[in-house]
Formats: structure tokens, C-alpha cells, sequence
């Protein structure tokens, strides 16, 4: 496993350049995202996010320049250079770190925690890893943001040539979140895009 994930993680390096064209693209949909689920969830109670999984912090750049405090995580180490050369990101914390693994954070450090398009390539046993680390460093909200079950054609066809458990995340997405939250509920935020928000 741990070998795969290395292998994986000069991938997502060596990808990173073509990651950081779409950057622009990423906050402008992420920022639509925000604004459109305002009346259905609302965050601004809270202060301190985590985004697991942040690439090329495209979505800390989105919730930074709403007034959080946000910290970025990601294995990739190229991922987080591009986000950290960019003068609007001076202000957000980036840590090369896997959700993995136990992060270097105390219990209940953040009140929020978001993982975006992560789950869908993890393996089951991964995912439950995740939601368990996730579920340990927040105290108040995890959100899930991934696809839902309106599978499109090339979607799959993507996800298989990647090898992801694309397939198995859309299966077993919900008894797996009803394993490790307190409850959750699931908000639509496109055709094929869901926001699974889970009560720690």
C-alpha cells in the first residue's frame, strides 16, 4: 500500500503544471458551489477550515478570501507549491501530509473539514481511514464533496481507466458515512456532484 501511494504521489507531481492551468476554472466553480448552498449550509459560524486533500489550494483560496482561517493538506508536494507561490494564498497554512496517515494535528483542532473529489479514488478500507482521521481533528462539520449517483458515461470510462473505486464509493457511500458520523445529509450541487455533510 505504502509503496502504491508514493508511486501515486510523484503522479499527482509530476501532473501537477497541468493541475495549476485549471486553477482559475477550480475557484470559480468552487466559489459558485459556496454561493449557490448558502441557503442550505450555512458556514459562517465557524472560523477554521481544513481542506484534506487540496491540490493546488484552489477551494483555500475560495473559503481565505471568505474570512476563514484554512489550512491545506496534501501528499503532493508540487500540488502545494503552486498554491503557495500565489500571492493571495499568503495568508493559508499548506502541509504536505495524507489523511493516510495520522495528521500532525490535535484532536478537534478544526471546526470544519472538507475533502474535495478525494473519497471517489480511495479504496473502501481507505476511505474509512479518512473519514476516521477526518472525524478526529474536527469538531463540528466533515464535508465530503464528490460526485453523486448520476454517473455519466465518460465518467465512467475515466474513473475505471484510473483505477479509482469510483464504482464502490457511489455503492456504499452512505453506510459507510453512517458508520463514522453521528448523522449527514447530502445536498446536490449539480448533476452529478454531491455535498455529503457529516455531524461529528
Amino acid at each position: 500500500m505504502v509503496k502504491n501511494k508514493k508511486v501515486e504521489n510523484r503522479v499527482f507531481d509530476f501532473i501537477a503544471p497541468i493541475y495549476g492551468l485549471f486553477y482559475d476554472y477550480q475557484k470559480r466553480h468552487y466559489s459558485a458551489v459556496l454561493d449557490g448552498m448558502q441557503d442550505r449550509l450555512d458556514l459562517s459560524t465557524y472560523n477554521n477550515i481544513i481542506d484534506i486533500g487540496c491540490g493546488t489550494g484552489a477551494l483555500c483560496s475560495v473559503l481565505n478570501q471568505r474570512g476563514f482561517v484554512i489550512t491545506g493538506v496534501d501528499p503532493a508536494q508540487k500540488m502545494l507549491n503552486i498554491g503557495m507561490n500565489k500571492q493571495e494564498n499568503k495568508a493559508i497554512e499548506f502541509i504536505q501530509a495524507s489523511a493516510l496517515e495520522r495528521l500532525p494535528f490535535e484532536d478537534k483542532t478544526f471546526d470544519v473539514s472538507i475533502a474535495s473529489y478525494v473519497a471517489h479514488g480511495l479504496k473502501g478500507y481507505e476511505r474509512k481511514i479518512m473519514y476516521a482521521e477526518m472525524s478526529r481533528i474536527t469538531n463540528h462539520l466533515v464535508i465530503i464533496y464528490d460526485y453523486n449517483g448520476n454517473r455519466s458515461i465518460l465518467t465512467n470510462i475515466i474513473e475505471w481507466l484510473e483505477g479509482g473505486d469510483y464504482f464502490n464509493f457511489i455503492r456504499e457511500i452512505k453506510s459507510e458515512l453512517k458508520e463514522h458520523f453521528l448523522d449527514f445529509y447530502v445536498i446536490d450541487v449539480g448533476i452529478r456532484a454531491a455535498l455529503y455533510i457529516c455531524r461529528v
